[in-house]
């Protein structure tokens, strides 16, 4: 991935990419507590990913922005389409770009079509910023070939510094999509717990394959304590982390921030199965 510099014929949201890309990728840290929190997202994306799709495997990257998802996941031997709905972020990240098969596509995903279904859709931090999440999680699946994967990562609404409301305890979730899309955590509508996921898939047709919860308070610099990641090795700091998801289910999802789930759609011969008496 090409190290770029910032001009200031940017437009805004280039920009505000670029001041993201500083401290994930560029490695100018000014919150740690982010920085460590980015890199556990990371290294799940690409570990539920890597698990299960061969080399050259074709990979859909949903609300992409500046890319950096889709762009190491083209070095590393995938064919990846990135997409987002702001179309001009597309130029930022071929600025990035060093190698590997990587296609645009700019637009709403809830309009997306493409002729042929790709081996697994990836979406990160998107569908906590959808008025519909359930209804959004079933346009992904149509995306998704038989026996393919959806990655998802988004925040646990389990997590005890979560004041956003249930998605099932809204009663009319179509007031929130005059402001759905917004980027960034002021952006967020609901904040899902493992049980409405379940509940997701089983109305899209897709199975839960793997789920982890993950980043805890310290990693993530919560409640204060963003300047004790300065003083702290990051190695105490992870085996903390490692301890934490180690914790009991319920103890887990409270002092857990983040999830990352993989889904996978049956093949139509494991739907045509009939289940056992």
């Amino acid at each position: 991935m090409k190290r770029i510099s910032a001009e200031l014929h940017w437009p805004d949201s280039w920009k505000s990419s670029y001041e993201y890309d500083l401290q994930e990728i560029y490695g100018q840290v000014s919150n740690h507590g982010y920085c460590y929190a980015y890199d556990n997202r990371r290294r799940y994306t690409l570990e539920l990913l890597t698990e299960v799709l061969p080399p050259l495997a074709r990979i859909l990257d949903v609300g992409a922005a500046q890319g950096n998802f889709s762009l190491q996941l083209a070095e590393m031997g995938f064919d990846v389409t990135w997409n987002d709905l702001r179309g001009e972020l597309a130029d930022y990240v071929r600025l990035k770009q060093e190698r590997g098969t990587l296609r645009f596509v700019s637009g709403n995903a809830f309009e997306l079509c493409f002729p042929q279904p790709f081996d697994a859709v990836l979406i990160t931090e998107i569908i906590e910023h959808v008025a519909h999440p359930d209804s959004f999680l079933c346009k992904v699946a149509e995306l998704v070939r038989p026996g393919g994967y959806i990655v998802m990562t988004t925040p646990n609404g389990a997590y005890f510094r979560n004041r956003l409301p249930r998605f099932s305890d809204c009663p009319d979730p179509s007031v929130f999509e005059a402001v759905q899309f917004k980027p960034d955590a002021d952006g967020h509508i609901f904040l899902l717990h493992t049980d409405e996921v379940m509940e997701f898939a089983a109305k899209a047709d897709l199975k839960v394959d793997r789920l982890e919860l993950f980043t805890n308070s310290l990693t993530n610099g919560h409640v204060k304590l963003n300047p004790a990641l300065r003083l702290l090795p990051r190695s105490l700091v992870e085996r903390i982390e490692v301890f934490t998801r180690g914790l009991p289910g319920a103890v887990a999802a409270r002092l857990l921030a983040h999830m990352a789930v993989r889904l996978r759609k049956p093949l139509e011969r494991e739907d045509a199965v009939p289940h056992a008496p």
